[in-house]
């Protein structure tokens, strides 16, 4: 059986501090940023929903349920961290029924906070930015001014744009089944479950390609043979590759033991793609609360707050009993 690490390596040295992460939900907050509001007419529902301590998924089931419509005419754009408060825009298909009296839904850990309507169901990533809220507790630093550095060069420089550890599920579970259908040719009747395990596979092989790039040392460079101007990497799929020349070898070196991942991926139609290989976040802003930090900014979609986190901070995880450490 093939092992996958999820330890990819740092762009700046190894770390000389830790600090608590998600010790509690509100230590993790995510404001969900369509980039549009509903027009106001149209035959789905859009709401906008707090929630606390809740996957995703099992809220558009609740949503689905109240609605008395079938889950797949639930959409919404991403699948945001259980472990915080969150808010996020679901959509709900509902042409000519009657609307439901969404504040049915409200609990201790569901909040509706609007309802509008819009002409179209959302898609995975159409909204534009996510803005977090992220307390980091009892952090513990060998060389406060030092860690002062990193933050600000971080936040200057930029991160590695790794995908995060969620896309590859509890364990790395994701890509075992990614593997399974890939490889051994397993089928999935869930068509939504079989494209997730799918783009944990496009993800891990960009990851690889981003990590010798940062072992190298040359992440934030562009290469010969870059189509996009700046540096990216592969989400693969059917057609050539995009890139050619100096960069184009260089990922067909770092792939050449996924030759079945990558044909697999090309027969399962989807199309080759670039992501870029470097993370900057938005309007950063950090501030101390005695032993506790508070890092606000914002991503683009399809970008991970811990692909940051992870450049500054052994984190100590407590969303179980046991904490963890990563």
């Amino acid at each position: 059986m093939r092992e996958f690490s999820l330890e990819f390596p740092l762009a700046y040295g190894s770390l000389t501090a830790s600090a608590i992460f998600r010790a509690q939900p509100e230590d993790f907050q995510v404001d969900e940023d369509l980039g549009y509001l509903p027009s106001g007419i149209g035959e789905h529902v859009f709401l906008h929903v707090c929630k606390r301590g809740e996957n995703t998924a099992w809220v558009a089931g609740k949503i689905a349920e109240l609605a008395g419509v079938n889950i797949n005419d639930v959409g919404y754009c991403g699948r945001k961290d259980r472990h915080a408060v969150t808010a996020q825009w679901f959509s709900v298909y509902l042409p000519k029924a009657p609307e439901p009296d969404w504040s049915l839904i409200n609990s201790s850990t569901i909040q509706v906070l609007s309802a509008s309507r819009h002409q179209h169901k959302l898609r995975r990533g159409e909204h534009k930015q996510n803005h977090f809220v992220i307390r980091l507790r009892d952090v513990q630093a060998s060389d406060h001014q030092q860690l002062k550095q990193r933050i600000d060069t971080v936040f200057e420089k930029g991160v590695p744009n790794y995908f995060g550890e969620q896309r590859f599920g509890l364990g790395g579970n994701n890509l075992h089944e990614a593997e399974a259908i890939l490889v051994q040719g397993k089928r999935y009747k869930d068509k939504q479950k079989r494209g997730l395990m799918l783009s944990a596979a496009r993800a891990y092989l960009f990851n690889l390609v981003l990590a010798a790039r940062v072992k190298a040392n040359n992440w934030t460079v562009v290469m010969g043979g870059e189509v996009n101007g700046c540096p990216s990497g592969p989400l693969w799929g059917r057609g050539r590759p995009l890139v050619s020349g100096e960069q184009g070898e260089f990922e067909a070196n770092v792939l050449v033991d996924w030759a079945s991942w990558c044909d697999g991926l090309e027969h399962a139609g989807l199309s080759q793609e670039r992501r870029p290989l470097q993370l900057f976040a938005r309007s950063p802003q950090y501030e101390w609360n005695d032993n506790d930090l508070v890092l606000r900014f914002s991503l683009d979609a399809g970008e991970f707050a811990t692909s940051i986190l992870h450049e500054l901070f052994v984190l100590q995880i407590q969303t179980t009993d046991v904490p963890t450490t990563v």
